[in-house]
C-alpha cells in the first residue's frame, strides 16, 4: 500500500480541502517544508477538543472535520493526513493510548480516568523514512498548560511532550495499536466503549455525544 489514495475518510478531492491546500499545491518547496508548513496550519488553525466524541463515519471525513473549528487528536490527524496525500506525501492514521499528568481534574470528571484511548497521531514517508508527529495540541492551549507546544522538522519523530516547561512530568505514552490503513471507526467505538462504559448510556445505538 502507498498510503497516497483518496478514501471516503481521506477525501482530499473534496473542494474544502483542495482549497486548504491550494498555497502548497503550486509551490517549488521541498515535500520536508510542505509537511512542517502543513503540520503547523493544521496544529494551531483548530482548537484540541477531547470532550466530543463520535462514532459517526461522516464525522472523521477530512472534509467534515475542515469544516469545523474544533477537533480532537484523531479528527486532526485524519485532517492533517489528508492534506499530505492531496500533495503526493505518503501518511497514514496511528492509534495509541496517552496518559496525562498535568491539568486531568476534568478529563477525570468526564471519563473517570486521566488516560486518554484511542490517542491518535500521523505517520509521514519523508526522505524515506516513517516519522510520528502529532498535530493534536494547538499552541494557545499549550501556553496555558505551561508546555512548549510540539514542533516537527521533518527529521525526527515529534509526537509526545512528556514533560512541560518546569519538568515536571506532563504525558506518557503506555499503549500502542499500529497504524491502520484509514480510519477505524469501529474498532475506536469498541475501544471507548471498554476503557469508559459509564460514559454510555441504555441506548447501543449511540453515535455521537459531548461530555
Amino acid at each position: 500500500m502507498d498510503f497516497l489514495g483518496a478514501t471516503y475518510f481521506f477525501d482530499y478531492e473534496h473542494d474544502v480541502i483542495q482549497e486548504l491546500i491550494s498555497e502548497f499545491s503550486t509551490s517549488t518547496i521541498s515535500e520536508k517544508e510542505k509537511t512542517i508548513a502543513l503540520y503547523s496550519k493544521i496544529r494551531d488553525g483548530w482548537k484540541y477538543d477531547p470532550y466530543s466524541i463520535s462514532f459517526s463515519k461522516e464525522s472523521y471525513k477530512a472534509s467534515t472535520i475542515a469544516q469545523k473549528s474544533t477537533g480532537h487528536c484523531v479528527e486532526k490527524s485524519v485532517l492533517l493526513i489528508a492534506c499530505l496525500r492531496a500533495l503526493h506525501i505518503p501518511a497514514r492514521l496511528h492509534l495509541g493510548k496517552v496518559k496525562n499528568h498535568i491539568a486531568v481534574e476534568r478529563l477525570i470528571e468526564k471519563f473517570g480516568s486521566n488516560e486518554l484511548t484511542p490517542h491518535g497521531m500521523v505517520n509521514v514517508f519523508l526522505n524515506d523514512k516513517w516519522l510520528k508527529m502529532s498535530p493534536a495540541f494547538n499552541t494557545s492551549l499549550c501556553k496555558k498548560l505551561n508546555v512548549d507546544p510540539l514542533e516537527f522538522d521533518g527529521e525526527n519523530d515529534s509526537f509526545l511532550q512528556q514533560f512541560n516547561s518546569n519538568g515536571h512530568k506532563f504525558m506518557d505514552y503506555i499503549d500502542d495499536y499500529g497504524y491502520f490503513d484509514d480510519v477505524p471507526v469501529e474498532f475506536m467505538q469498541k475501544n471507548v466503549k471498554e476503557h469508559y462504559p459509564h460514559i454510555f448510556d441504555t441506548d447501543e445505538n449511540i453515535t455521537e455525544f459531548k461530555i
